[in-house]
């Protein structure tokens, strides 16, 4: 499976606790965060996390339903 990050301005990615913050979907990551840019890290060897473990997403309904947005 393809895991995603999104870059902060400095080209890093976000992180969490160490671990690199993930998401399945370019696109979704994309949508929730306008201006910032997905980049594949499938394969990397450092700790992952997924965005949906991230503490200010709790009020976010995975998987994302674009219409909660609205």
């Amino acid at each position: 499976m393809s895991q995603f990050a999104l870059e902060t301005t400095t080209g890093d990615v976000f992180t969490l606790g160490g671990a690199i913050l993930v998401h399945d979907n370019p696109s979704e990551l994309e949508f929730l965060f306008p201006g910032r840019k997905a980049r594949d890290v499938t394969g990397t060897r450092c700790p992952v996390r997924p965005w949906k473990d991230h503490p200010e997403m709790a009020g976010v309904r995975w998987p994302l339903r674009r219409e909660d947005f609205r």
